[in-house]
Parts: C-alpha cells; structure tokens; sequence
C-alpha cells in the first residue's frame, strides 16, 4: 500500500506525454493544467480500482481482471469507453501472446544450441 498521498499520483511525464499527444498541433498546456489532469487521472483510475475491486469480493475472487475493470467501467456509467478499452485490451491480449511466444521460441533456441555444444 502506498505509504503517502503522493504515491498514488500517476507520474507527471507519462500524463503529459498522454496530453500532448491528444491536443491538436500548436496548442500547448500550462503546468497547472498538467498538474490537474494527472491528479484527476490518479483519482480516476483509483475510483475504477475500487469499483473492480468490489466486483471481483461479490464474485469471492482474489484476482481482479481485465473483465472485471470492464465491468466496473459500466457500473460506474463509463459505457461508452467500454467499447475502446474492450479493444485494447484485446490488442494487449495479442501483443503478450506473441511476446511469450517469441521467448519460448529464443529459450528452445538456446536450448538446441547448448546441447549441440555439449556434443
């Protein structure tokens, strides 16, 4: 758990990184306004938190999921993100895929490797 308030802030560059990227060219931010959007950001992706956190006690789990974030988006009346989240954590999904299956790959690569030098 976080030992002070300010750990539970979302790092300033990752929110400003976030910003700049969605504002229109030759539009900029204030420290200020990057500062507010972070700490709403935080509060944001806490309150979710909670609400998944609550889902996955009344389904008696221990881990919360993808699923359950979705779930929570819709109990606390974000549906209209749902569809995009859905999306990327189905992209997510794909992308851990294909990355444990390149280092299973590599690993039986190495492993050919070390027996063909132990011949």
């Amino acid at each position: 758990m976080a030992e002070k308030l300010e750990d539970l802030n979302l790092p300033l560059t990752v929110v400003t990184r976030i910003v700049k990227e969605a504002l229109p060219e030759g539009v900029s931010i204030s420290k200020e306004a990057r500062t507010g959007l972070a700490k709403a950001a935080s509060v944001f992706v806490l309150y979710v938190t909670s609400a998944a956190t609550n889902i996955v006690k009344n389904h008696k789990r221990k881990a919360l999921t993808g699923q359950d974030v979705l779930e929570a988006m819709a109990d606390i009346e974000f549906d209209r993100f749902m569809e995009p989240l859905r999306d990327a954590l189905e992209q997510y999904k794909i992308t851990a895929s294909a990355k444990k299956s390149a280092a299973g790959k590599k690993k039986d690569e190495e492993d050919v490797e070390m027996v063909e030098e132990d011949e």
